[in-house]
Formats: C-alpha cells, structure tokens, sequence
C-alpha cells in the first residue's frame, strides 16, 4: 500500500491520494483553525472501521445468497478527554433491508469484528466496539 498526503490549503486542509487517484480530504477542526473541509482523521479512522466490517459482512451475506438492496451503518464514537484524545467506544448500527436474514447479518458482522476486519484488528483492544444489527425503518 502507498499514499501520498499532501497540503492543499492552510493551515491543515489536507489530501491523501492512493495508487489508483483516489483521493481522500482531511482537515483540523475549527477549534484549531481548521475550515471544515474534509473529514477530520478520527473521523476518518471510525469510518475505516465501519467500511472495513462493512466488506466483510457484505461478502459474507453475498455467499449466502442474502440479497442486501439497501443498507447503511450509522456510526457513534466517544474519545478520551485527555492527550491523546483516542477512542473510549464506537457503536456501529448495521441495518438492512427487510429481506435480510438478521441472524446471518449478526453472524457476518462478528465474524468481521472478530476474525477478518483488519481495521478492528489494528485497534486498540481498550476501545470498547459496540455493534448492532437491525432492518431499515
């Protein structure tokens, strides 16, 4: 894997492009003089998790034949208040269309958390990983 970051604008608004161009914003929050031009990199990290385990489980339910239409995953994280600022908990909310077998998204989404996911598995064992599955409303 090779990325390049680069300064794109002060103070922090920055840009992370992979091999094949696709490009990534990330910036500071406004406290410190950032312009809320891109993600900030936490933001960036909960939502790694969350796409990480997403592949997974979706991959999972496509072998079993789980025909997924409609899907989403709303992400809730907490942080320390000290220096450094990491993570204490993450919720991710997986929900599904209604045709999705619950049960088999349970199962896909453990099995991402606790055995493919590379992203959880290069957490911090102290950040508490909540998930949850349900249907779309």
């Amino acid at each position: 894997m090779k990325l390049d970051l680069k300064l794109t604008e002060s103070p922090f608004v920055l840009e992370v492009t992979n091999e094949s161009g696709s490009i990534l914003k990330m910036d500071a929050s406004e406290q410190i003089g950032g312009k809320n031009k891109g993600l900030r990199p936490m933001e960036v990290l909960a939502s790694s998790l969350a796409g990480c385990m997403s592949i997974d489980a979706l991959l999972i339910l496509q072998k079993q034949r789980q025909e997924v239409t409609s899907y989403e995953v709303n992400i809730e994280a907490s942080r320390k208040d000290a220096v450094p600022a990491s993570f204490e908990t993450i919720r991710l909310v997986f929900s599904f269309n209604q045709e999705v077998d619950l049960e088999k998204a349970l199962a896909a989404v453990k099995l991402s958390h606790e055995k493919y996911c590379s992203v959880s598995a290069s957490l911090s064992q102290q950040i508490n990983i909540q998930t949850e599955v349900r249907h779309l409303s």
